[in-house]
Protein backbone atom coordinates (compact mmCIF):
# COMPACT_ATOMS: atom_id res chain seq x y z
CA UNK A 1 0.00 0.00 0.00
CA UNK A 2 2.85 2.95 0.89
CA UNK A 3 4.53 2.20 -2.60
CA UNK A 4 1.12 1.80 -4.31
CA UNK A 5 0.53 5.72 -2.77
CA UNK A 6 4.45 6.30 -3.27
CA UNK A 7 4.07 5.57 -6.91
CA UNK A 8 0.35 7.57 -7.13
CA UNK A 9 1.81 10.59 -5.91
CA UNK A 10 4.88 10.38 -8.17
CA UNK A 11 2.90 10.19 -11.05
CA UNK A 12 0.30 12.74 -10.16
CA UNK A 13 3.50 15.37 -9.29
CA UNK A 14 5.44 14.68 -12.34
CA UNK A 15 2.41 15.50 -14.62
CA UNK A 16 2.00 18.37 -12.29
CA UNK A 17 5.80 19.65 -12.91
CA UNK A 18 5.23 18.48 -16.52
CA UNK A 19 2.15 20.65 -16.97
CA UNK A 20 3.89 23.49 -15.70
CA UNK A 21 6.53 23.29 -17.91
CA UNK A 22 4.63 22.71 -21.40
CA UNK A 23 4.84 26.61 -22.56
CA UNK A 24 8.23 27.11 -21.45
CA UNK A 25 9.38 24.35 -24.14
CA UNK A 26 6.07 24.41 -26.84
CA UNK A 27 6.80 28.01 -28.27
CA UNK A 28 3.99 27.58 -31.06
CA UNK A 29 0.76 29.68 -30.01
CA UNK A 30 -1.48 26.87 -32.06
CA UNK A 31 -0.26 23.98 -29.90
CA UNK A 32 -0.56 26.49 -26.76
CA UNK A 33 -4.25 27.05 -27.60
CA UNK A 34 -4.87 23.56 -27.90
CA UNK A 35 -3.89 22.82 -24.70
CA UNK A 36 -6.01 25.61 -22.94
CA UNK A 37 -9.30 24.25 -25.48
CA UNK A 38 -8.18 20.72 -23.61
CA UNK A 39 -7.90 21.71 -20.38
CA UNK A 40 -11.17 23.69 -20.76
CA UNK A 41 -13.03 20.66 -21.88
CA UNK A 42 -11.68 18.59 -19.46
CA UNK A 43 -13.40 20.56 -16.83
CA UNK A 44 -16.39 20.31 -18.47
CA UNK A 45 -15.47 16.50 -18.79
CA UNK A 46 -14.93 15.72 -14.96
CA UNK A 47 -17.67 17.65 -13.84
CA UNK A 48 -20.40 16.17 -15.87
CA UNK A 49 -18.79 12.55 -14.97
CA UNK A 50 -19.92 13.79 -11.28
CA UNK A 51 -23.16 13.73 -12.54
CA UNK A 52 -23.63 11.19 -15.13
CA UNK A 53 -20.53 8.58 -14.01
CA UNK A 54 -21.07 9.17 -9.45
CA UNK A 55 -24.35 9.36 -9.34
CA UNK A 56 -26.16 8.18 -12.22
CA UNK A 57 -27.78 10.71 -13.87
CA UNK A 58 -28.21 10.80 -17.21
CA UNK A 59 -28.20 14.28 -17.70
CA UNK A 60 -27.86 15.44 -21.26
CA UNK A 61 -28.00 19.20 -20.64
CA UNK A 62 -24.96 19.54 -18.89
CA UNK A 63 -23.31 21.27 -22.18
CA UNK A 64 -26.01 23.81 -21.14
CA UNK A 65 -24.27 24.82 -18.23
CA UNK A 66 -21.15 25.16 -20.16
CA UNK A 67 -22.90 27.43 -22.15
CA UNK A 68 -24.64 28.90 -19.92
CA UNK A 69 -21.56 30.05 -18.27
CA UNK A 70 -20.09 31.47 -21.36
CA UNK A 71 -23.25 33.50 -21.71
CA UNK A 72 -23.45 34.63 -18.27
CA UNK A 73 -19.67 35.61 -17.96
CA UNK A 74 -19.84 37.58 -21.21
CA UNK A 75 -22.90 39.95 -20.41
CA UNK A 76 -21.58 40.24 -17.00
CA UNK A 77 -18.11 41.67 -18.49
CA UNK A 78 -19.33 43.45 -21.59
CA UNK A 79 -22.69 44.68 -20.41
CA UNK A 80 -22.38 45.29 -17.05
CA UNK A 81 -18.62 45.91 -16.53
CA UNK A 82 -17.89 43.78 -14.11
CA UNK A 83 -14.30 42.53 -13.94
CA UNK A 84 -13.97 39.04 -16.11
CA UNK A 85 -12.27 37.64 -13.10
CA UNK A 86 -16.16 38.10 -10.98
CA UNK A 87 -17.55 37.31 -13.69
CA UNK A 88 -16.36 34.27 -14.36
CA UNK A 89 -17.60 32.70 -10.85
CA UNK A 90 -21.27 34.67 -11.45
CA UNK A 91 -20.81 32.27 -14.33
CA UNK A 92 -20.53 29.50 -12.32
CA UNK A 93 -23.32 30.56 -9.71
CA UNK A 94 -25.75 31.34 -12.90
CA UNK A 95 -24.96 27.85 -14.08
CA UNK A 96 -25.76 26.15 -10.55
CA UNK A 97 -29.06 28.42 -10.21
CA UNK A 98 -29.93 26.75 -14.07
CA UNK A 99 -29.02 23.60 -12.36
CA UNK A 100 -31.51 23.58 -9.66
CA UNK A 101 -34.04 24.98 -11.60
CA UNK A 102 -33.69 21.70 -14.29
CA UNK A 103 -33.21 19.44 -11.10
CA UNK A 104 -37.01 20.15 -9.98
CA UNK A 105 -38.41 17.79 -12.54
CA UNK A 106 -35.38 15.94 -12.79
CA UNK A 107 -34.84 14.65 -9.32
CA UNK A 108 -38.76 12.82 -9.79
CA UNK A 109 -37.62 11.10 -13.04
CA UNK A 110 -35.65 8.40 -14.29
CA UNK A 111 -34.52 6.86 -17.26
CA UNK A 112 -35.18 8.14 -21.20
CA UNK A 113 -37.15 10.80 -19.05
CA UNK A 114 -34.16 12.58 -18.04
CA UNK A 115 -32.56 12.87 -20.89
CA UNK A 116 -35.33 13.96 -22.57
CA UNK A 117 -35.83 16.72 -20.12
CA UNK A 118 -32.26 17.88 -19.85
CA UNK A 119 -31.79 17.65 -23.80
CA UNK A 120 -35.00 19.95 -24.00
CA UNK A 121 -33.89 22.39 -21.41
CA UNK A 122 -30.14 22.55 -23.12
CA UNK A 123 -32.33 23.45 -26.73
CA UNK A 124 -34.55 25.90 -24.79
CA UNK A 125 -31.69 27.40 -23.79
CA UNK A 126 -30.48 27.86 -27.22
CA UNK A 127 -33.59 28.78 -28.71
CA UNK A 128 -33.71 31.84 -25.98
CA UNK A 129 -30.04 32.98 -26.42
CA UNK A 130 -31.01 33.10 -30.10
CA UNK A 131 -34.28 34.90 -29.88
CA UNK A 132 -32.96 37.88 -27.55
CA UNK A 133 -30.37 39.00 -30.41
CA UNK A 134 -30.45 42.92 -28.67
CA UNK A 135 -28.59 41.24 -25.77
CA UNK A 136 -27.70 38.03 -26.66
CA UNK A 137 -25.65 39.02 -30.41
CA UNK A 138 -28.24 35.94 -31.36
CA UNK A 139 -26.80 33.39 -34.10
CA UNK A 140 -24.22 36.45 -34.84
CA UNK A 141 -22.65 35.88 -31.08
CA UNK A 142 -21.37 38.13 -28.31
CA UNK A 143 -17.88 39.45 -29.55
CA UNK A 144 -15.28 41.60 -27.80
CA UNK A 145 -15.90 39.88 -24.44
CA UNK A 146 -13.68 41.94 -21.84
CA UNK A 147 -10.33 40.09 -21.60
CA UNK A 148 -8.68 39.25 -17.78
CA UNK A 149 -5.79 41.59 -16.07
CA UNK A 150 -3.63 40.21 -13.49
CA UNK A 151 -1.30 43.11 -11.99
CA UNK A 152 -1.37 44.61 -14.93
CA UNK A 153 0.10 41.72 -16.89
CA UNK A 154 -1.34 41.46 -20.49
CA UNK A 155 -2.88 38.26 -21.88
CA UNK A 156 -3.43 38.94 -24.84
CA UNK A 157 0.47 39.74 -26.17
CA UNK A 158 2.04 37.12 -24.91
CA UNK A 159 1.59 34.34 -27.34
CA UNK A 160 -1.06 32.62 -25.05
CA UNK A 161 1.31 32.19 -22.37
CA UNK A 162 -0.69 33.40 -19.50
CA UNK A 163 -3.84 31.77 -20.41
CA UNK A 164 -2.57 28.84 -20.59
CA UNK A 165 -1.77 28.59 -17.04
CA UNK A 166 -5.04 30.11 -15.69
CA UNK A 167 -6.40 27.09 -17.79
CA UNK A 168 -4.42 24.98 -16.14
CA UNK A 169 -4.60 26.42 -13.01
CA UNK A 170 -8.44 26.08 -13.36
CA UNK A 171 -8.15 22.52 -14.43
CA UNK A 172 -5.49 21.80 -11.06
CA UNK A 173 -7.84 23.27 -8.52
CA UNK A 174 -11.49 22.00 -10.24
CA UNK A 175 -10.19 18.10 -10.15
CA UNK A 176 -8.94 18.17 -6.83
CA UNK A 177 -12.04 20.13 -6.01
CA UNK A 178 -13.94 17.26 -7.27
CA UNK A 179 -12.09 14.63 -6.31
CA UNK A 180 -12.79 15.85 -2.85
CA UNK A 181 -16.25 15.62 -3.55
CA UNK A 182 -16.11 11.76 -4.64
CA UNK A 183 -14.34 10.93 -1.65
CA UNK A 184 -16.97 12.43 0.87
CA UNK A 185 -20.01 10.82 2.72
CA UNK A 186 -21.80 12.56 0.19
CA UNK A 187 -19.86 11.08 -3.02
CA UNK A 188 -20.20 7.60 -1.13
CA UNK A 189 -24.32 8.34 -0.67
CA UNK A 190 -24.62 9.49 -4.41
CA UNK A 191 -22.73 6.38 -5.58
CA UNK A 192 -25.05 4.39 -3.41
CA UNK A 193 -28.22 5.44 -5.03
CA UNK A 194 -26.79 4.86 -8.38
CA UNK A 195 -25.67 1.36 -7.36
CA UNK A 196 -28.51 0.64 -5.89
CA UNK A 197 -31.46 3.27 -5.35
CA UNK A 198 -33.54 0.84 -2.66
CA UNK A 199 -30.67 0.28 -0.60
CA UNK A 200 -30.15 3.91 -0.24
CA UNK A 201 -33.45 4.98 0.74
CA UNK A 202 -33.93 2.13 2.93
CA UNK A 203 -30.55 4.07 5.19
CA UNK A 204 -32.02 7.31 4.59
CA UNK A 205 -30.44 8.90 2.16
CA UNK A 206 -32.34 11.65 0.94
CA UNK A 207 -32.96 10.89 -3.75
CA UNK A 208 -34.19 13.94 -4.35
CA UNK A 209 -31.88 16.30 -2.11
CA UNK A 210 -28.49 14.43 -3.46
CA UNK A 211 -29.36 14.89 -7.02
CA UNK A 212 -30.42 17.89 -6.82
CA UNK A 213 -26.58 18.91 -4.79
CA UNK A 214 -24.94 16.71 -7.57
CA UNK A 215 -26.41 18.74 -10.10
CA UNK A 216 -25.38 22.11 -8.63
CA UNK A 217 -22.58 21.13 -8.01
CA UNK A 218 -21.14 19.84 -11.17
CA UNK A 219 -23.13 22.78 -13.07
CA UNK A 220 -21.02 24.91 -11.21
CA UNK A 221 -17.61 23.92 -12.84
CA UNK A 222 -18.79 23.77 -16.09
CA UNK A 223 -19.71 27.25 -15.72
CA UNK A 224 -16.45 28.12 -14.50
CA UNK A 225 -14.83 26.36 -17.49
CA UNK A 226 -17.49 28.18 -19.61
CA UNK A 227 -16.72 32.03 -18.05
CA UNK A 228 -13.44 30.94 -19.02
CA UNK A 229 -13.80 29.99 -22.35
CA UNK A 230 -15.78 33.42 -23.09
CA UNK A 231 -12.73 34.96 -21.86
CA UNK A 232 -10.50 33.77 -23.43
CA UNK A 233 -11.35 33.20 -26.77
CA UNK A 234 -13.64 37.08 -25.95
CA UNK A 235 -16.90 35.44 -27.91
CA UNK A 236 -19.88 34.00 -26.48
CA UNK A 237 -21.40 32.19 -29.56
CA UNK A 238 -24.43 29.71 -29.90
CA UNK A 239 -22.42 27.54 -31.14
CA UNK A 240 -21.27 26.19 -27.72
CA UNK A 241 -24.89 24.40 -27.71
CA UNK A 242 -24.26 22.68 -30.69
CA UNK A 243 -24.60 18.57 -30.43
CA UNK A 244 -21.45 18.58 -31.84
CA UNK A 245 -19.96 19.95 -28.78
CA UNK A 246 -22.00 17.43 -26.76
CA UNK A 247 -21.31 14.31 -28.66
CA UNK A 248 -17.34 15.27 -27.96
CA UNK A 249 -17.54 16.00 -24.45
CA UNK A 250 -19.67 13.71 -23.68
CA UNK A 251 -16.94 10.63 -25.85
CA UNK A 252 -14.28 12.40 -23.46
CA UNK A 253 -16.23 10.85 -20.43
CA UNK A 254 -17.10 7.90 -21.73
CA UNK A 255 -12.83 7.25 -23.31
CA UNK A 256 -11.81 8.47 -19.99
CA UNK A 257 -14.13 6.02 -18.39
CA UNK A 258 -16.91 7.09 -15.85
CA UNK A 259 -17.05 7.26 -12.58
CA UNK A 260 -13.42 8.59 -13.20
CA UNK A 261 -12.56 12.17 -12.47
CA UNK A 262 -8.70 11.76 -14.27
CA UNK A 263 -10.21 9.41 -16.89
CA UNK A 264 -12.07 12.08 -18.56
CA UNK A 265 -9.46 14.67 -18.15
CA UNK A 266 -6.77 12.02 -20.00
CA UNK A 267 -9.30 11.92 -22.85
CA UNK A 268 -9.59 15.40 -22.99
CA UNK A 269 -6.34 15.85 -24.10
CA UNK A 270 -6.11 12.88 -26.39
CA UNK A 271 -9.72 14.01 -28.26
CA UNK A 272 -9.08 17.25 -28.33
CA UNK A 273 -5.29 17.13 -29.86
CA UNK A 274 -6.76 14.32 -32.37
CA UNK A 275 -10.19 16.18 -33.12
CA UNK A 276 -8.12 19.84 -33.82
CA UNK A 277 -5.70 17.87 -36.07
CA UNK A 278 -7.86 16.09 -38.09
CA UNK A 279 -9.94 19.38 -38.90
CA UNK A 280 -6.27 20.36 -40.64
CA UNK A 281 -6.37 17.45 -42.93
CA UNK A 282 -7.95 17.87 -46.46
CA UNK A 283 -10.82 15.83 -46.60
CA UNK A 284 -11.09 15.18 -42.80
CA UNK A 285 -11.98 17.96 -41.88
CA UNK A 286 -16.10 17.65 -42.23
CA UNK A 287 -15.32 13.62 -41.26
CA UNK A 288 -13.24 14.01 -38.10
CA UNK A 289 -16.28 13.66 -35.61
CA UNK A 290 -17.27 10.69 -37.31
CA UNK A 291 -13.80 9.31 -36.46
CA UNK A 292 -13.45 10.17 -33.00
CA UNK A 293 -16.92 8.19 -32.86
CA UNK A 294 -15.03 5.27 -34.38
CA UNK A 295 -12.50 6.23 -31.76
CA UNK A 296 -14.64 6.23 -28.99
CA UNK A 297 -16.17 2.40 -29.78
CA UNK A 298 -13.23 0.97 -30.55
CA UNK A 299 -11.80 2.18 -27.19
CA UNK A 300 -14.80 1.03 -25.44
CA UNK A 301 -14.86 -2.45 -27.04
CA UNK A 302 -11.35 -3.04 -26.00
CA UNK A 303 -11.03 -1.14 -22.89
CA UNK A 304 -15.01 -1.08 -21.68
CA UNK A 305 -14.34 0.73 -18.27
CA UNK A 306 -12.03 3.57 -20.62
CA UNK A 307 -8.59 4.14 -20.09
CA UNK A 308 -8.31 5.13 -16.71
CA UNK A 309 -8.82 1.27 -16.41
CA UNK A 310 -5.02 1.00 -18.44
CA UNK A 311 -3.51 2.83 -15.57
CA UNK A 312 -4.53 -0.68 -13.76
CA UNK A 313 -7.34 -2.54 -12.05
CA UNK A 314 -7.04 -1.01 -8.90
CA UNK A 315 -7.20 3.04 -10.33
CA UNK A 316 -10.08 1.29 -12.27
CA UNK A 317 -12.34 0.20 -8.74
CA UNK A 318 -11.60 3.05 -6.56
CA UNK A 319 -13.08 5.63 -9.14
CA UNK A 320 -9.73 7.33 -10.00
Amino acid sequence: MPVAFNMKTLVVAAVLILGLLVPVFVEDTYVRHLFIIAFIYAIVAASWDLSLGYAGIFNFGHVAFFGIGVYATGLCAKLLGIDPWIAMLIGGVVASVAAAVVALPVVRLQGIYVVLVTFAFSQLVLQFVISQSQITGGTQGLVRVPTIELFGYNFLRDYKFGYYYVAFALLVLSTLCLRFITRTDFGLSIRALRDNEDYGLARGIPIGLQRLKVLVASAFFAGIAGGFFAIYLRVASPEVFNFSTMALILSMVLVGGTSSIYGPVIAALVLTFISEGLANVDGLAEGRFMLVAIAMVLVLLFFPKGLVSVFGKRAGKSGA
